[in-house]
């Protein structure tokens, strides 16, 4: 049982969950990439290869909440968090940071890290009250093949 009393599980996703985690996103209003890295090929591939990166929080089988976890063998990233607008402010985000961290920790990462755009306050203040630090003066860079990838 879930702190606000509702029935959550988290749960590792697996491909059958595909079209539900993309509408969760589109839901979620994050931006998605399905001819690169957000293709149902490209996700399968990389569940295939770190299973117990993704993870979905589930209400009566219905999926309301996402992260996918990345590593670069030094720092652990949090991905993709996402909890459906209806289940917001129920303890489900901070539910499925818990369990990132968690999964990280087992593989040895002792540092978490997550990119969060500017315009929103709300995960900033999330991941601030998760003990997460915000790093003033750091600007992110990223170079790509395309724009789809």
């Amino acid at each position: 049982m879930h702190p606000s009393g509702q029935d959550i599980e988290i749960c590792h996703l697996t491909i059958k969950e595909y079209d539900q985690m993309v509408q969760l996103w589109k839901n979620c209003g994050l931006p998605f990439r399905p001819r690169g890295r957000d293709s149902k090929k490209a996700i399968e591939a990389q569940m295939e290869a770190d299973p117990r990166f993704f993870l979905g929080a589930f209400e009566d089988s219905h999926l309301v909440g996402t992260v996918i976890i990345s590593c670069d063998g030094r720092k652990g990233w949090i991905n993709r968090l996402a909890v459906d607008p209806g289940h917001r402010r129920k303890g489900i985000a901070k539910a499925l940071i818990t369990e990132a961290e968690k999964v990280l920790r087992e593989r040895g990462i002792r540092v978490f890290c997550v990119l969060i755009e500017d315009s929103n306050e709300s995960s900033r203040n999330l991941f601030k009250s998760s003990g997460y630090i915000e790093l003033k003066g750091v600007k992110y860079f990223s170079k790509r093949d395309s724009e789809q990838v």
